[in-house]
């Protein structure tokens, strides 16, 4: 997943991102996107790995791109180089400023930046569909389209989100290549002072975060930064210290994973352990092609073991002799922690 950090100027978006990556990107130079991969933490990984002793073991990952924070909360509205960065990003995390920042004469206030990063996108989504529908209506286009066009107009002309219409309720293949803003998942990260990192999130501001099909969490990103580009080993004790049973990246990742419903499957053997993130729902055949096209493609059918059942007879051949490798076809649907094998022919 390809996450975009932005954040109007204060915010400290680019502490977070070092918070989250462990890099140390310099503060307060704009200009291009910074990329940082990490790797999503995964117990059940470490165990396939040291039964299979492979050549590679890869983790799932996760890229956080700091995007330039040419927009401000102050000004007329989003510069069109911000837009089109925002654009690319698969998923949004808006660092909002709640802490007292000595060189910004503006006074923190998180809830009233939500609401305006909130307007703008709606604003910029709003231009971008009704010129759309205007030039379908005009070419006689598809009335599916035409339908789901004002569909998204109403919502928008309301200040409501596009996230917040179901699956069932929208066909996005009709939409896709628009790169609707307020279509995108949403992270919010309230960033405050070392002093109230634990203080938990204003009932108001949680209200509304949720209200926008959103998902926040509160950190100080200039500790938990510090704390990043520690030795792992002594990570834990000065998470203790600030009161925190974890790091900001592991709450990031699990809010993410929830938020967004992804699991992750698992492919195994000799040369590589490996762990797939998919959205849930997902089946046997669109999994495998995440693999590779040919196995989507020549798709014949899966070999599927649960990861506790793996765990619980301990290894390929005896899950086999306890007869319970699973056989499944193309439309079985994947769930979390499983291992899979895939049979083709092309």
């Amino acid at each position: 997943m390809k996450i975009g950090l932005v954040g109007f100027a204060g915010s400290g978006k680019t502490t977070v991102f070092n918070a989250l990556t462990g890099l140390g990107a310099p503060v307060g130079f704009g200009g291009e996107v910074r990329l940082g991969t990490v790797r999503v933490p995964d117990d059940r990984i470490d165990t396939l790995s040291r039964i299979f002793s492979p050549k590679k073991t890869t983790y799932a990952e996760m890229i956080f791109c700091d995007v330039p924070g040419e927009h401000r909360s102050d000004s007329g509205g989003l510069s069109r180089g911000s837009l089109h960065r925002i654009r690319e990003q698969e998923a949004l995390c808006l660092v909002l400023q709640d802490f007292v920042n000595p060189m910004m004469e503006k006074k923190p206030d998180p809830r009233s930046d939500l609401e305006t990063f909130h307007t703008e996108c709606v604003l910029a989504d709003l231009e971008v569909v009704e010129k759309r529908l205007d030039r379908a209506r005009k070419e006689r286009a598809d009335a599916n389209e035409i339908e789901t066009l004002e569909q998204i107009q109403k919502l928008l002309e309301e200040e409501h989100p596009v996230r917040l219409i179901s699956p069932q309720d929208l066909d996005r293949t009709l939409i896709k290549g628009y790169g609707l803003l307020t279509d995108r998942p949403l992270f919010i990260v309230v960033n405050r002072s070392e002093t109230r990192a634990t203080d938990p999130m204003p009932d108001a501001l949680a209200s509304r975060i949720a209200e926008l099909g959103a998902a926040g969490l509160t950190l100080s990103a200039s500790v938990e930064s510090e704390i990043s580009g520690l030795d792992p080993a002594d990570q834990p004790e000065f998470l203790a210290d600030l009161g925190v049973n974890e790091s900001a990246l592991s709450r990031f990742i699990r809010s993410a994973y929830s938020l967004v419903d992804l699991i992750s499957f698992f492919t195994v053997g000799p040369d590589e352990v490996k762990a797939w993130t998919i959205q849930r729902g997902t089946r046997a055949r669109e999994a495998a092609g995440k693999i590779h096209t040919d196995l989507e493609r020549g798709f014949i059918r899966a070999e599927v073991t649960p990861f506790d059942v793996f765990i619980e007879c301990g290894s390929e051949t005896a899950v086999k002799e306890a007869g319970k490798l699973q056989i499944e076809g193309k439309d079985y649907v994947l769930s979390d922690g499983n291992i899979m094998h895939v049979r083709f022919n092309v």
